[in-house]
């Protein structure tokens, strides 16, 4: 299989992971850092397992279709809890990860 296959996977996964990144950056510069630790744990984690996802597609990996899976998982989460946030940068995090779990679970099936 050719990475050009999942070209728009890969592309919503590394748009995700940024986003993800940028976000939980943000996050720490918002009044209540506290608050906003769950949802920079879950950017971490989702920004992690979207690069890790897209370079698995990159070099067609036996297992890129459980990691895209997972990839979903993650992304449901962190998508979730960005939309209790109203910073812009939360809302954006959000969707670019709705995109991802969407475009992850077309990839897997």
């Amino acid at each position: 299989m050719s990475h050009h296959e999942f070209a728009s996977c890969i592309k919503a996964c590394n748009d995700c992971a940024a986003a993800c990144s940028h976000c939980a950056v943000a996050c720490l510069d918002e009044p209540d850092v506290k608050m906003m630790q769950r949802c920079i744990r879950l950017d971490v984690d989702c920004a992690g397992i979207c690069q890790f996802a897209a370079a698995s597609m990159s070099r067609g990996s036996e297992l890129m279709k459980q990691i895209c899976r997972l990839c979903a998982e993650i992304c449901d989460a962190c998508a979730e809890e960005c939309a209790k946030h109203e910073a812009e940068h939360c809302r954006e995090c959000a969707e670019a990860c709705r995109v991802c779990a969407a475009e992850c679970r077309k990839m897997a099936a």
